[in-house]
């Protein structure tokens, strides 16, 4: 259930509430603007009844709960902890939401994204790549000095990398450090266990810098879910552990817990098994989830490919997530029979995985109500329009029509203030800081 929310300054996300609504923020009621968002909250205000323009981007609340609710149980059930990708909102408010169900932290990309968690307090932070900024590392060393509950790990792939940071960074609380493991081609990480050694030998020898786990990224090493693509991850994960034991035979780890981290959203099942298997070290493993995608879901990406819409080796799944996006637009063309055009486009919505999915429909009777299967389609994206394939007269102009979305990853980034709603009611407003 929902507690509290440790590790996160809630007083800065409620001061949200208190920021004004604008032109900035596009989907909004004009007649919002000048109003705080408590002030616009408290007017009850609905999707369809209070002004919302097109396009707008909507978050379902019960999909949320939903979705919160299961990771939070799954991972428990499996002995893991989570620091979900906030990378993949960069919402706060939902920050507090998953810390809220049991999160163990927050994992980050860069340091922009760090230092928007720590406006906020966020105070336990996976740094999920090299950190070799000098003005970055010193910042980061004031902000371990000035808070001493803050705690942040960040990655190391190269001896080169190892000494850049060493001689950069100044806080008077070592850095922890992870040897991330890679394999050729890949975008970061050592290339070999024999590589992530070295580096991990030059994180020891350090004394400003302390070897604190082993991390890694399974996700970008497959493509799919047929078997030969569950193979290599599985391959990629025995290579992890396989790291691990090497590091402790050479009595390298310098921290009482071992951090050892993988699992982006489409693969996480695999990783929870080979983080289950007992651990060649004589200080406790701290296994640690990295999975963003799951509060939302979507209608495309991990709708095919999460372990909870797909068998998995890990029996007792969860019931399916839930896709909480939905993207609502107006017809505004008819120009030939066939085609409609809609008021969204590339400036709006995800396109990198696959195309928006025409869901439902909003007539003029103020109906909403499904699509039939195949009615229409979206064929391609413009700037600010969808090109829609439609198979009859509907939808007519004028008419809403509301699309799931694929990848919410590159949708958030597209829009500084979400309505969450319940059914029609608007419930909360979630901000974005890209």
């Amino acid at each position: 259930m929902p507690r509290t929310a440790p590790g996160i300054n809630e007083h800065a996300v409620a001061l949200l509430r208190q920021e004004v609504v604008d032109w900035r923020h596009k989907g909004l009621p004009p007649e919002a603007s000048g109003r705080t968002v408590e002030e616009f909250l408290s007017s009850e205000p609905t999707l369809f009844g209070s002004g919302f323009t097109g396009p707008v981007l909507t978050l379902d609340e019960a999909a949320l709960t939903h979705n919160l609710t299961t990771m939070a149980q799954w991972c428990e059930r499996h002995g893991v902890l989570l620091a979900p990708h906030g990378k993949t909102t960069m919402a706060s408010r939902l920050f507090q939401r998953q810390l809220e169900h049991g999160a163990w932290g927050i994992t980050a990309a860069n340091l922009p994204q760090l230092r928007v968690y720590r406006a906020f307090g966020v105070q336990r932070v996976l740094l999920a790549n090299q950190l070799l900024d000098p003005a970055g590392l010193r910042w980061l060393g004031e902000e371990l000095d000035g808070d001493p509950e803050f705690s942040v790990s960040c990655w190391a792939d190269s001896v080169d990398g190892v000494a850049l940071m060493a001689r950069s960074y100044s806080g008077r609380r070592p850095l922890d450090v992870l040897v991330e493991l890679g394999w050729g081609g890949a975008r970061t990480g050592a290339r070999s266990v024999e590589q992530a050694l070295e580096v991990a030998r030059a994180v020891a020898a350090s004394p400003n810098l302390r070897l604190a786990g082993v991390g890694g990224y399974e996700g970008a090493a497959a493509s799919g879910i047929a078997d030969p693509a569950l193979s290599i991850v599985d391959d990629y994960m025995a290579r992890m552990r396989s790291l691990v034991g090497e590091i402790e035979r050479a009595d390298l780890f310098e921290t009482d817990e071992i951090i050892v981290t993988g699992g982006g959203s489409a693969y996480f099942d695999q990783v929870a098994e080979s983080f289950a298997a007992p651990w060649p070290t004589r200080a406790r493993v701290l296994p640690v989830l990295r999975s963003g995608a799951y509060v939302t879901h979507d209608d495309g990406l991990y709708r095919r490919n999460s372990p909870f819409g797909r068998p998995h080796r890990l029996a007792d799944a969860a019931t399916p997530f839930r896709p909480a996006m939905r993207i609502w637009a107006q017809v505004t063309s008819r120009p030939e029979p066939g085609l409609a055009l809609v008021t969204m486009g590339r400036r709006d919505v995800s396109f990198d995985q696959d195309l928006p999915e025409p869901q439902v429909l909003r007539g003029v009777d103020e109906v909403t109500r499904d699509l039939p299967p195949g009615a229409c389609e979206v064929t391609k994206l413009a700037d600010q329009h969808a090109f829609l394939s439609v198979d009859g007269d509907e939808p007519r102009i004028g008419d809403w029509v509301g699309f799931g979305l694929s990848h919410p990853c590159t949708v958030f980034d597209k829009w500084p203030l979400i309505p969450v709603v319940d059914g029609e009611n608007v419930v909360d407003l979630v901000h974005t800081f890209f």
